[in-house]
Order: C-alpha cells, then sequence, then structure tokens
C-alpha cells in the first residue's frame, strides 16, 4: 500500500531510514535533512521545516479566489502555489519562482507529469550560461527534482513546469533560473493528487 507524504512521516518509518540516507548524502547538509521517502531509483529526502520561513510550509488556509475545487493556482508575486480543495479551502504551498517563471501568466493545464524527470535546459539559460548540459537524466542533483508537472496550453508545452528542487534553500525566492520550484516531498504529493488534464491558472 502506498503511503501519502503526511501518512509516512506520522509512521515513524522515516526516521530509522534517516541514519542511512544522510550518511549517503552530499549535496545537502544533513542539517537540511531529516529523513526521506523511499522511492525508486533514488528516495526522496525530508526536509528540515525549521530551516523554511513558517509562510512558506505546506499548510492548510482559506481560499477566496474565484477558481474551482481541483485548480491549481499559482501566485507568481507571493511564491504561494494553492491547490483549491473545497468551496473556501487550499492546501498551500511555498515556491521559488525562476526567471522563466516568473515570464509567464496566464491559464493552462496539466499536460503530463514525470518521476526523476530529465531536464532539458531551454535556449535562452544555454544561451546565458553556454556550459549548461544538453540534456540531464533526472537524479538527486537534478535541477527538477523528484517530480514535475509539465503545464501545455491548446495541446502545446509552454515550456513552464511545476518541479522539485535540490536547493531547498531557495523557497520563498526568486530563483536565478527555472519554472516554479517546490520542495521535493510537497510536490511529491501534489504529483500524487493532480491528475493530467487539471486547469492551472499563473496569477
Amino acid at each position: 500500500m502506498r503511503l501519502t507524504k503526511r501518512q509516512f512521516l506520522a509512521s515513524g518509518l522515516f526516521l530509522a531510514l534517516a541514519g542511512p540516507a544522510l550518511a549517503a548524502r552530499d549535496n545537502l547538509d544533513s542539517d537540511w535533512v531529516t529523513g526521506v521517502i523511499p522511492d525508486q531509483p533514488f528516495n526522496i529526502d525530508i526536509v528540515n521545516q525549521r530551516k523554511i520561513p513558517p509562510q512558506f510550509r505546506r499548510q492548510d488556509v482559506r481560499f477566496d479566489g474565484p477558481e474551482a475545487p481541483g485548480t491549481l493556482v499559482i501566485d507568481a508575486k507571493n511564491r504561494f502555489l494553492y491547490n483549491v480543495t473545497g468551496p473556501g479551502r487550499a492546501v498551500r504551498y511555498g515556491i521559488a519562482v525562476g526567471r522563466e517563471g516568473a515570464a509567464w501568466h496566464g491559464t493552462a493545464q496539466v499536460g503530463r507529469k514525470a518521476k526523476w524527470p530529465t531536464w532539458t535546459p531551454t535556449a535562452n539559460m544555454r544561451q546565458r550560461n553556454p556550459k549548461l548540459p544538453v540534456q540531464m537524466k533526472g537524479g538527486p542533483e537534478n535541477p527538477l527534482g523528484a517530480r514535475a508537472l509539465y503545464l501545455y496550453k491548446d495541446g502545446k508545452d509552454t515550456l513552464y513546469r511545476i518541479h522539485g528542487t535540490n536547493e531547498p534553500w531557495s523557497i520563498g525566492k526568486a530563483a536565478s533560473s527555472g519554472c516554479i520550484r517546490m520542495l521535493n516531498e510537497d510536490v511529491f504529493e501534489l504529483f500524487g493528487s493532480v491528475p493530467v488534464g487539471t486547469r492551472v491558472v499563473v496569477r
């Protein structure tokens, strides 16, 4: 049986896994990681919430927007992503917004989803930084993190993504590149609750 993130954390299983995982990790300092969510082919780090400003931690909140339940609403200016769960309610996540993410607003749909996605930097990103790879396979070092939701409009890829990050300290900030970053544990949860076809509103 697959556990949700909340069920997994409550079970205490992550505590037994934390020691070996922390010893093996070299891309995050140990004080950033409190455990792992078992996943394939890589485990997902659980971030120390005390490192994240309180307003950017996952929380259930009142939502006064006009969007219907089942909609994702991205407030790029304030660095929040809302998953509208019911009338006047939403789960709010802290995000980081990169240069590409800040450049696009409107409505779209989740056109596809990917686990441990491959990263293909855009032409603009490679022009700014010629050292970037043409493509990078998914994994803990990949900037797209553990999961990605690809946004489409009128059947075409907008090149706009909601994705995880291996830089959790960027949450709540303006990132140098990329689209919408979430903590890997948060995008893991969102990935499991949001189907392809979900409406996305980017303010």
